[in-house]
């Protein structure tokens, strides 16, 4: 999985661009208009009270912007913005020590919150709650708590998976946003945007070709845009046209509906393996060599979304959509 073109993961690769690529404020983000509209208001609100803006939380599939908007809030409010993730929280202290660091009405955005481990996530209750956290000073008998006041901050938390959330941190965020995976006309917009930025060549055509195949994500949109790019240079005189783009996306095995030979190996699996019958996660994970949660997190939801596979109470099975893209209509009519 760490080797697919198609990952919405976020990569080395996207580190190298993405900065560059991020809008800065609420009127150049395009898509998600209901958060943005809504976001718009409360930013609004806030900034007419003087107040700090309430708690947000993000969640959604990986590479839909949930970054990007944290730092877009921070600069529409005028505040610095600190940037964590739930993993490098081990400690309390460690968060303790970052709260501590947020100057009035300043943002801190937590990635993956839902990775916080519970020692570390009380310590956010009172935080978000009251704006002061319990800090516990010496050891055994002698040991005595005091209660540390907070500068009135906001926290941004994001999150791939909101059914992990404890019900106690998720009640705390005022508000709750999930974002959506992009139309075509959305994503086109987006490469046209990028492709100036970057410098590069890129006409209607090209650029509706590669949001076709980017699975209403923008990150994966980026990222083909930098690859067909190199193609057209090396061998197209530099422009992304349609059959500039067609070409390199199909050479890099990334189909017109945006699969990639891993998103196929799983469904021709389910077909000629299991002929089309419900299989189990743990089974099918085992009959492609990979790991279960992976699939649940990384594979299913683009398959799900867009129809090429169902989840039963029985397990997963493939829709008629996938027999007729893979080309096995012959194994749908054995089975009928």
């Amino acid at each position: 999985m760490n080797n697919r073109m198609i990952t919405t993961e976020f990569t080395e690769e996207d580190s190298r661009i993405e900065s560059s690529l991020r809008p800065k404020y609420l009127e150049d983000y395009i898509g998600q208009e209901k958060v943005k509209n809504n976001l718009k208001i409360f930013i609004e609100a806030a900034k007419q009270r003087q107040e700090a803006l309430d708690h947000v939380l993000l969640y959604g599939p990986p590479g839909l912007g949930k970054t990007t908007l944290a730092s877009i809030v921070a600069n529409e409010m005028k505040v610095n913005l600190k940037v964590t993730s739930g993993p490098a929280i081990e400690k309390p202290g460690e968060l303790a020590a970052i709260l501590n660091s947020l100057s009035e009405h300043d943002v801190l955005f937590i990635d993956e919150i839902h990775r916080l481990n519970r020692q570390v996530e009380e310590v956010l209750y009172p935080a978000m709650e009251d704006f002061a956290i319990d800090v516990l000073i010496g050891k055994g008998a002698g040991a005595r708590s005091i209660r540390l006041e907070l500068p009135h901050f906001t926290l941004i938390g994001a999150t791939t998976r909101a059914g992990m959330l404890t019900a106690p941190l998720r009640d705390r965020f005022g508000v709750v946003n999930r974002l959506e995976f992009y139309g075509i006309e959305e994503l086109t917009e987006i490469l046209e945007r990028s492709a100036y930025v970057l410098g590069i060549c890129l006409d209607n055509g090209g650029a509706e070709e590669i949001a076709k195949r980017s699975r209403g994500t923008p990150r994966l949109a980026n990222r083909l845009l930098k690859r067909v790019r190199d193609f057209a240079e090396v061998e197209y005189q530099g422009e992304i046209t349609y059959e500039v783009a067609r070409n390199a996306l199909n050479r890099l095995e990334v189909d017109t509906l945006g699969l990639d030979e891993t998103d196929r190996n799983l469904l021709k699996t389910m077909i000629v393996k299991f002929d089309g019958k419900p299989v189990g996660l743990d089974t099918l994970a085992a009959a492609i060599g990979e790991d279960a949660g992976t699939i649940e997190d990384v594979y299913e939801p683009y398959l799900i979304k867009n129809g090429f596979m169902n989840r039963t109470p029985r397990g997963r099975v493939v829709t008629e959509l996938s027999y007729r893209h893979l080309g096995l209509e012959a194994f749908m009519s054995r089975e009928e």
